[in-house]
């Protein structure tokens, strides 16, 4: 039922459409595991369903065939042969079908449709066959297919060179929540943490809505994160290679990659990844970054000016991250791990240099606080090692709002519990970096210097130089 999702406005609106369409539909549903696609179309539809089939990871064709006959009979009550192949079986799918009222949707939802497709059954190439040459001309059919590996969903359905060419009606990309998401979740399961908390929970889940559920109301935020990840045996003790492994094929060059942006929080070029990782630079190594990306745990940050090999691939997924950081080398030694850590250094770097990645993520928020929602721009990175000639010392802003209407937003991400204070050597630290962009880049835009924080930046002696400031409530902004 509609009104027990959360957010998804959007992806709702177009399924609306869809529906209303009096034409046959193919809609494809992709994204990151656990982020809540099964549970978006089941309550869509009331898991109204004329036929419904799930894949079931790395099991044979037989076994995907008999859970397939098992539902075809169990939703059309009838005796069907056992069938052998995938075009038997489609048959009988058809068969089916057309029994059906044609005044009414018939709505067929194939669900981690990636694992049906085993080696040698032919399922891809038949299920093409079956749409083009009869459900797509049937005008009340509503085929939705859905799959966690993004990577085998863009390039064999997305984007598929074939029978499937161009012939999708609809694309559904679902993300992570928003904060504000999450609080609203969070709220709807009774959990009533400060933002701060929310904020710091989202540091390490991500909007992962299948992470979040696992959250005990009757538990503290920090007790929540010992008893899920430190605690021997908690649920996402183990979460890490049943993930990647399920996602990947060759999970293990995909886990070197990440592992090696996980040690540089600011991202690697291409060629620093490649030492890092020690993977070769080959076609190989491309596809492995494409699909992290198009997964959405690894994020391509645009150096300023558009300079490609300057380009940063920076760990995106905040579960990754915290696993590389916390859990990997900790796990079992401290069931009270995150308890006992409130004052330690190390999660202090760690939250700060988290906070930055949390605030890339809500970019929309940052430019609606500045009024600048409707203002095309463009988001970047910018470093530089200094120019002695110029006497320009090194400098490096990770995150550059650059905006058509010639004024560029030079962001400062600060995480901290009271209010921020710009003390003399931070305040020389922005006016070098200020100095140095605009000398380095030739730039002739207004330069705002802006200053993403917690709690905003406490009013003093070195407080002058920030144009304008967002704070994490603002980051909150649905």
């Amino acid at each position: 039922m509609k009104e027990k999702i959360i957010g998804r406005v959007s992806e709702i609106e177009r399924l609306d459409r869809c529906m209303d369409d009096s034409s046959a539909q193919l809609i494809i549903v992709y994204g990151r595991r656990r982020v809540g696609k099964t549970f978006l179309i089941n309550e869509y539809f009331d898991n109204n369903f004329a036929f419904k089939i799930t894949g079931a990871y790395q099991k044979s064709r037989r076994f995907q065939l008999e859970g397939f006959h098992e539902e075809l009979m169990r939703k059309s009550g009838r005796d069907w042969d056992l069938p052998s192949d995938w075009r038997t079986a489609f048959r009988q799918l058809r068969e089916y079908l057309e029994s059906l009222p044609k005044d009414k949707k018939q709505v067929v939802f194939f669900d981690e449709m990636p694992w049906l497709d085993t080696a040698h059954s032919d399922f891809l190439a038949i299920f093409e066959w079956l749409w083009n040459d009869w459900a797509s001309t049937q005008n009340n059919l509503v085929f939705i297919v859905c799959g966690s590996a993004t990577a085998w969903m863009i390039d064999h359905i997305s984007e598929n060179k074939g029978g499937l060419f161009n012939r999708q009606s609809c694309r559904l990309y679902l993300e992570p929540f928003t904060l504000a998401e999450t609080e609203m979740f969070l709220h709807s399961n009774d959990i009533t943490w400060s933002r701060y908390e929310i904020a710091e929970c989202y540091m390490i889940m991500g909007g992962i809505p299948y992470y979040l559920n696992l959250l005990d109301r009757t538990r503290s935020y920090t007790q929540n994160i010992d008893h899920l990840f430190f605690k021997t045996h908690g649920e996402l003790w183990d979460e890490f290679n049943h993930l990647y492994r399920t996602l990947f094929t060759n999970s293990d060059s995909y886990i070197k990659v990440v592992e090696a942006l996980s040690t540089k929080k600011s991202g690697l070029t291409r060629n620093e990844l490649i030492k890092e990782s020690g993977l070769p630079s080959n076609g190989t190594l491309t596809r492995i970054l494409s699909n992290l990306v198009s997964s959405g745990f690894v994020r391509v940050s645009s150096f300023y000016g558009n300079r490609k090999k300057e380009a940063r691939y920076q760990l995106s997924d905040y579960y990754t991250a915290f696993y590389f950081r916390f859990i990997k080398n900790n796990y079992g030694n401290d069931e009270h791990f995150w308890s006992n850590t409130i004052d330690n250094p190390a999660r202090r770097a760690w939250a700060g240099l988290t906070f930055e990645q949390l605030c890339k993520d809500h970019i929309a928020q940052i430019k609606h606080k500045l009024g600048i929602s409707g203002v095309l721009s463009q988001e970047s990175v910018w470093y530089t090692s200094g120019d002695r000639d110029l006497g320009v010392s090194g400098a490096q802003i990770d995150l550059i709002i650059d905006r058509r209407d010639q004024v560029s937003n030079l962001c400062e991400m600060k995480y901290s519990i009271n209010e921020y204070v710009i003390d003399k050597e931070y305040d020389q630290v922005l006016r070098n970096k200020l100095d140095s962009f605009r000398r380095m880049t030739g730039t002739k835009k207004t330069l705002q210097l802006t200053m993403i924080t917690t709690y905003g930046v406490k009013q003093g002696k070195y407080s002058s130089l920030i144009t304008n400031q967002v704070v994490l409530d603002d980051l909150f902004h649905d």
